[in-house]
Formats: structure tokens, C-alpha cells, sequence
């Protein structure tokens, strides 16, 4: 009768939601395999930046060791050029007393010879026999 009819309907409902979930079953799992393979692929992801990450860090350390080798190098270099500074002003030094004897010396030739001359001329009065 009209029972059997109304079961009928609601088995049929039934029927229709258990497909209707099964679908979304069969969905939802595929989606998270979908989310699964995607957290792989992120992870695997995130290892690379995480190893690009490290050799850059290494590269940044040895930038830095090169750097402080060369600012001692620099720190030497300028000791060297200090050092040859003070060696050349102290060539400077010399050379300048040099010039002062030598200026000296062209004095005292130059009073020599005029008294040289001074002397040749009174020593030229006497006659030798």
C-alpha cells in the first residue's frame, strides 16, 4: 500500500544519498591525495631553499674571511708605506745637509782661491837668484 509506496520513496533517498556520498567519498579522497603530492612537493621545496640557504651563508663566510685577509693586507700595506715614507724623508734630510756641504765646501774653495791669489801675487814680488 501506500506505505510500501513512502518506504519505497525513502529507500530511494537513501539509495541516492549513499551514492551521493560515495561520490563525495571518492572526492575527497582524491583531493587529499591531491594535498598530500602538494605538501611533497612543498617540502621537497623548502629542502632546496633550506640548502640554498646554507651555501649561501658559506659563500657570505669565506666573502668574509677574504675580506678581513684583505683588510690586513691593506693594514700591512700601509705600514710599508709609512715605513717607506719616513725612509724617503729621512733621504730628504740628508740630501738637504748634503746640499749645505757641498755649498760649504764651494765656499770655502772659492775663499781658498782668493787666497790663493793673494798669495801667489805677494809671493811673485820675490825674486830667486
Amino acid at each position: 500500500g501506500e506505505a510500501g509506496r513512502g518506504f519505497a520513496v525513502v529507500a530511494g533517498e537513501v539509495r541516492a544519498l549513499a551514492q551521493r556520498a560515495s561520490t563525495a567519498a571518492r572526492e575527497i579522497k582524491g583531493l587529499v591525495s591531491d594535498s598530500v603530492g602538494r605538501i611533497d612537493t612543498g617540502t621537497a621545496i623548502v629542502g632546496q631553499a633550506g640548502a640554498a640557504v646554507d651555501e649561501i651563508v658559506a659563500q657570505a663566510l669565506r666573502i668574509n674571511e677574504m675580506l678581513a685577509h684583505v683588510a690586513t693586507s691593506s693594514r700591512q700595506e700601509a705600514d710599508e708605506v709609512q715605513q717607506t715614507t719616513l725612509a724617503v724623508q729621512a733621504m730628504d734630510a740628508v740630501t738637504q745637509q748634503n746640499a749645505a756641504l757641498v755649498e760649504q765646501n764651494a765656499a770655502a774653495a772659492a775663499s781658498m782661491r782668493d787666497q790663493a791669489e793673494v798669495l801667489s801675487a805677494e809671493v811673485s814680488a820675490f825674486q830667486l837668484a
